[in-house]
């Protein structure tokens, strides 16, 4: 018989033949519906193509698993999302464009991280408190259009040259809180659409399309500021973001379980510090985050890097290029090929072997003299750090309840933004000491013991099992 699909009525048992194998049961070789090998008309003495057919699973099985993308709401919102974040890639690379054409100025350019990281940590923590006790749809929409409003605002400023350097920061600025509050409602909404089991697939997927987009992003304004100019770029990241207000137009109402609505305000952000000092798994999965990011993001040492080491002209070249883009590619491969992500059980476990392969490809890239190793070596560490980060916010949609998730969701977008810059003030000031080799190495074993010791620490995060597809 033919086995119906996840959206199709299963039919009444018949007479089963004898000789025709379904390959979607577990076991099979295959998973396509069609996938049935009749034995009895293959003469004896030909090959029934049975090894291809197991190395096509095999394939099939460790490419990302796409099983997400069949629930229509979900689909919806990540197609949108692969043309979103595109868009605000763009404008990742404009703004600080513009505030050096304005100024000439590095100094103003580093007060974008300012102007960005204190709405992200404010804005990061009360939106999500908001996002618990009102329709997460209804946020999404508001949010969505404040962003695509600011990038509308900046294409004026740069287009028109009206403003100064203090009108593009508070824009920026605004369109960082927009962000702040949109961020954990997206992430608070994905596990009232798909089933538990599914969301590690899910957020493989959606950190797959970000990263390919961080990659793809600066890429293609490097290609379109000489032929379409600056202000351009933040009027396409202006319509790219109507996909995102269409599909989420498009979602269900997801209003609070428990159906109570009220403010929020500090005590609901207090209370969300509260629950996440009662749920170890969270609580860790906090803590191994800002062990692996705070040790370890190396970012700051790739200028002085690219030069010194591997031969960069100065003020930069092929070799900076390569290096700020390795650990992206390295979480875009390790996303496509992510199938196997949803097979494991003892999540806790992988959070703690994927951070350390991170940590060991940060300390190896430290170590090398040559770029293509460094670039490997980097490579190695985003594909431990996608798989870190998958299991991690799969942790935080299933255990968090439903009406903490989203403060949970802000708490974890202040610790995944707070951490790279934890680093980068360290990184620093050792890399001047030391040297910038000798600094990412000792961020990378700093990692590894890190991790072993909050590990040790919370051994209930070392046995936690996630959920998983029974169907498997």
């Amino acid at each position: 018989m033919i086995v119906p699909g996840p959206d199709e009525p299963r039919r009444p048992d018949g007479p089963q033949d004898p000789v025709t194998r379904d390959l979607r049961r577990p076991g099979g070789d295959g998973f396509g519906p069609t996938d049935r090998l009749r034995t009895d008309r293959i003469p004896t003495g030909v090959s029934t193509g049975r090894p291809t057919r197991r190395i096509g699973a095999a394939v099939r099985g460790a490419l990302a698993d796409t099983t997400p993308l069949r629930t229509p709401s979900y689909r919806r919102l990540w197609a949108a999302g692969v043309v979103t974040v595109v868009g605000a890639q763009l404008s990742v690379v404009a703004v600080p464009t513009q505030i050096y054409a304005l100024t000439g100025s590095s100094a103003y350019v580093g007060l974008t991280g300012l102007f960005g990281l204190v709405p992200l940590v404010v804005f990061g923590l009360w939106g999500g408190a908001i996002a618990d006790v009102m329709d997460r749809r209804i946020l999404l929409m508001l949010t969505g259009a404040g962003i695509a409003t600011t990038s509308l605002a900046l294409w004026v400023t740069s287009a028109t040259g009206v403003g100064n350097v203090w009108v593009v920061l508070s824009l920026f600025a605004v369109q960082s809180a927009m962000l702040a509050m949109n961020q954990p409602t997206r992430n608070a909404v994905i596990p009232r659409l798909l089933p538990a089991e599914q969301l590690p697939a899910a957020n493989a997927l959606n950190m797959t399309v970000f990263q390919l987009g961080a990659v793809a992003g600066p890429l293609l304004a490097g290609v379109l500021i000489p032929v379409v100019g600056l202000s351009t770029l933040y009027l396409i990241d202006a319509c790219a973001l109507l996909a995102t207000l269409w599909a989420t137009w498009r979602l269900p109402p997801v209003p609070p379980e428990s159906g109570a609505r009220r403010r929020a305000g500090i005590r609901d952000v207090l209370d969300g510090f509260r629950y996440t000092a009662t749920q170890k798994v969270l609580l860790v999965s906090f803590l191994v985050d800002v062990v692996a990011m705070g040790f370890g993001m190396p970012r700051v040492v790739f200028p002085e890097m690219a030069e010194k080491t591997f031969g960069d002209p100065p003020g930069g070249g092929v070799a900076l290029g390569v290096l700020f883009a390795a650990i992206p590619v390295g979480m875009v491969v390790a996303g496509l090929f992510s199938g196997w992500l949803q097979r494991i059980r003892r999540q806790g476990v992988a959070v703690a072997v994927a951070v350390v392969i991170w940590g060991i490809g940060v300390a190896l890239f430290g170590l090398t003299g040559s770029l293509w190793l460094a670039v490997l070596f980097l490579a190695v560490a985003g594909g431990g750090d996608l798989i870190s980060s998958v299991y991690r916010s799969s942790m935080l949609q299933t255990v968090a309840t439903d009406e903490m998730r989203g403060r949970m969701q802000g708490v974890f977008i202040v610790v995944v933004a707070g951490g790279p810059r934890l680093a980068d003030l360290w990184h620093g000031s050792v890399a001047a000491a030391v040297g910038p080799g000798l600094a990412a190495t000792i961020g990378g074993v700093a990692v590894i013991v890190g991790v072993m010791v909050v590990v040790t620490r919370f051994p209930e995060f070392w046995r936690y099992q996630g959920p998983v597809d029974r169907a498997e």
